[in-house]
């Protein structure tokens, strides 16, 4: 982590920006050099109470995961754990708490947050992010509902990131090719503006076949097949009046494993079917970038999906989805401290139907919400946030039962430079979650809802950041209770606790720095193991990642790498086997020609010693009956960029 000021907030550079660090600017578009990377701030609240948790995803890391997936943008962050091995299947945690808990966005539209639970919910292309920000634990009011234990912020590129200053038309072309699976990419973006009005489209294509685990075991059913798209519309006057409208549709469309996120099941690894998968999110957006004084309203409007569709054996089709809309002034009481306040409503949904048995089943959720949330610096040395939330939701299960709740939420951030190097921080909240909907492929008619209540979130940090100049400390402890979280028609308690640690040490053109963090969860009480926990959290136990970066002596010339750990963690009495430490190297070169400086070559090696592995966060390796979908073997990528 790196203090910057006195009384700016920790920002570690990179991928590894670990707990409790955040981007610190005074303005939207400053930006910082740390250990060679660039940080560019876009969010307006950087340096608030709130955002003492939060971890930012670096320019340069997510240039570099690019042709990667979600473990590429994630990498060097130990507290954000993404299982899986393949986009369709990968699935995030936050401090071991699975992301359905947490308040997604993408460019400001609410994300569904449910899908069959063989494949993911929040699939998303790299190559078409920003900025990607993670909350963890606590979050502000205006973050919307369902943040139980923290949200999740994707921004997806506009024109602006594309084009040099003056530049009307441009774009970026973007080829790869990995030899385990013999996966090629190739992705395009243009971009052009005229006047106030900008627009950009992206589109990517990525095919291969299935990859080789470090055995040299061909794992069936991880082929790549991939289309995303992407499209923005904006125009913003010369008095900041800014109107954007922004599209994206990712598709996966392939043979996998029956179960998508399993190696297999009872020893059977041939057992392929087809899964069609579509990814969609609209979003129409107003603000004012000039914003001040005690006027500076703001609206988004947004539609999000997942349609996952199964022809065999029962012609399944599932699709999930969420409306939203979010109306919202910031008061600017002076040059640091803001009140946000608004209304915002989801309407979310999930449909399942089968032609075949003539089936439909459907829950619907309607969330109205009023919040105001508060970010002041009383003092040079405090930063304060607190806010709070009403909810009322309005559910409605597939037998037509109609169940009607309200609830408050409360959060409370601090933080306090206690010397010039040491700051303390903490925050409390309290959440209310209403009823969740269910993933429609478990729905059944005959269900019962008499029993669900709604469900709310405690969450608790407590934190500290030291700065000595070239090497930067800091940690945390975290907990998270969830009281009441559903699974079909039962309710369940659940929690996870722990702590994160993390340093950086820079130096002229290189750095390294190490994030660990160690979970432990719990249903009703007992130590979990996956089933028990699942779609509440992960037994992630612990896990560390180290990233070593360093300029060379030939100019335009970077190497680096990085090594991920997890440690053997002992698993309950309800497993059949505790849970296999694993490290994981992995190295690259990156090379910008001094005579074409808008070209960047790379060259990455991943599993260097060809381990053979599934990473913590991938379900199933304490059953013996689960073949664990096990992570690609040593795998060599080229890749090119060039900007025009």
């Amino acid at each position: 982590m790196s203090i910057l000021s006195p009384r700016t907030i920790r920002l570690l550079a990179g991928s590894a920006a670990l707990s409790g660090s955040c981007v610190a600017a005074h303005a939207q578009d400053l930006a910082f050099s740390l250990d060679p990377i660039v940080v560019q701030a876009r969010d307006d609240f950087a340096e608030a109470a709130d955002r003492a948790t939060s971890m930012y995803v670096a320019d340069a890391e997510l240039e570099r995961a690019r042709t990667g997936d979600l473990k590429d943008v994630f990498a060097g962050i130990a507290s954000v754990s993404v299982g899986g091995a393949l986009p369709l299947t990968q699935k995030i945690f936050v401090n071991g708490v699975d992301m359905l808990n947490l308040g997604v966005s993408i460019d400001g539209a609410a994300q569904n947050n449910r899908a069959f639970h063989h494949v993911s919910a929040n699939a998303i292309d790299p190559g078409l992010l920003k900025q990607v920000r993670v909350d963890a634990t606590i979050s502000p009011a205006d973050a919307g509902p369902h943040a139980l234990a923290g949200s999740v912020v994707f921004e997806t590129v506009d024109a602006a990131d594309i084009l040099n200053e003056g530049q009307r038309f441009g774009g970026t072309l973007r080829l790869s090719y990995g030899d385990n699976g013999e996966t090629a990419q190739g992705a395009l973006t243009l971009a052009g503006r005229e006047g106030g009005f900008e627009w950009l489209a992206y589109a990517k294509r990525a095919t291969g076949d299935d990859y080789e685990d470090g055995d040299g075991a061909t794992r069936l059913g991880t082929a790549a097949n991939l289309k995303s798209a992407l499209g923005k519309l904006a125009y913003e006057s010369e008095g900041g009046h800014r109107f954007e409208l922004s599209a994206l549709r990712l598709r996966d469309d392939e043979l996998r494993q029956f179960r998508a996120n399993f190696g297999g099941l009872g020893g059977v690894v041939d057992q392929l079917r087809l899964y069609d998968t579509t990814r969609e999110s609209w979003s129409l957006s107003y603000e004012n970038t000039q914003g001040e004084g005690m006027w500076d309203p703001s609206l988004r409007l947004g539609y999000s999906e997942s349609d996952v569709v199964i022809p065999l054996p029962y012609d399944s089709n599932g699709l999930s989805g969420t409306w939203s809309a979010t109306l919202q002034n910031d008061f600017h009481l002076n040059a640091t401290d803001r009140i946000s306040a608004g209304l915002d409503w989801q309407r979310r949904f999930g449909e399942y139907s089968s032609p075949t048995f003539g089936e439909f089943l459907e829950e619907t959720s309607d969330n109205l919400g009023l919040f105001a949330q508060a970010r002041l610096e009383p003092t040079d040395r405090w930063r304060l946030s607190f806010g709070g939330r009403l909810d009322r939701q309005e559910f409605e299960g597939v037998n037509g039962s109609d169940l009607g709740h309200s609830g408050p939420s409360g959060n409370l951030s601090a933080s306090y430079a206690l010397t010039e190097s040491l700051t303390l921080r903490g925050g409390l909240s309290s959440i209310f979650g209403g009823i969740d909907i269910e993933d429609n492929y478990i729905f059944r008619p005959s269900w019962s809802y008499d029993s669900l209540r709604p469900s709310r979130a405690r969450n608790a940090s407590l934190g500290f950041d030291w700065d000595a100049g070239a090497l930067k400390v800091g940690g945390e402890l975290f907990l998270t209770e969830i009281n009441r979280a559903r699974s079909a028609t039962e309710t369940f308690d659940f929690e996870s606790r722990g702590f994160n640690l993390g340093a950086t040490y820079g130096w002229d053109g290189g750095f390294a720095r190490v994030t660990l963090s160690h979970s432990e969860v719990k249903v009703d009480g007992a130590k979990a193991a996956g089933y028990e926990a699942l779609d509440f959290g992960a037994p992630l136990g612990t896990v560390a990642a180290v990233e070593l970066q360093q300029d060379t002596s030939v100019a335009g010339l970077r190497l680096g790498g990085g090594l991920d750990l997890a440690l053997d963690h002992d698993m309950p009495a309800t497993a059949e086997r505790d849970l296999a430490g694993y490290s994981v190297v992995n190295l690259f070169a990156e090379y910008v020609p001094p005579e074409a400086q808008n070209l960047t070559l790379r060259l990455q090696v991943d599993n260097l010693f060809d381990k053979t592995y599934a990473d913590r966060a991938t379900y199933g390796a304490e059953y013996s009956d689960v073949t664990s979908l096990k992570e690609p073997g040593r795998t060599i990528t080229l890749s090119a960029v060039t900007r025009f």
